[in-house]
C-alpha cells in the first residue's frame, strides 16, 4: 500500500518542497534495512527507488518481534 507525504516539507537551502512516495516494503541488502522511496522536488521526480535506511529504533523493534516467534 503506497504512502506519500502530500504536504511535503520545505528545504529552505534549495527553495523546494520535498515529497516522498513509498510502497513501505522493508528490504535487506545484506548490510542495511531500508525502504525504497521516490523523492519529488516541487512535484518533479528527482530520485527513483531511493534507499532510506530504517532507524535503529525501528530495526530493534522488528528484531524483538522476530525473536518472539
Amino acid at each position: 500500500m503506497p504512502s506519500s507525504t502530500p504536504a511535503g516539507h520545505l528545504i529552505p537551502e534549495m527553495g523546494v518542497i520535498e515529497t516522498t512516495q513509498s510502497d513501505n516494503i522493508l528490504r535487506w541488502d545484506g548490510e542495511e534495512l531500508y525502504v525504497e522511496q521516490d523523492i519529488y522536488h516541487n512535484g518533479q521526480l528527482v530520485h527513483r527507488k531511493y534507499k532510506r535506511r530504517v532507524t535503529r529504533n525501528v530495526a530493534q523493534a522488528l528484531a524483538a518481534m522476530l525473536h518472539q516467534h
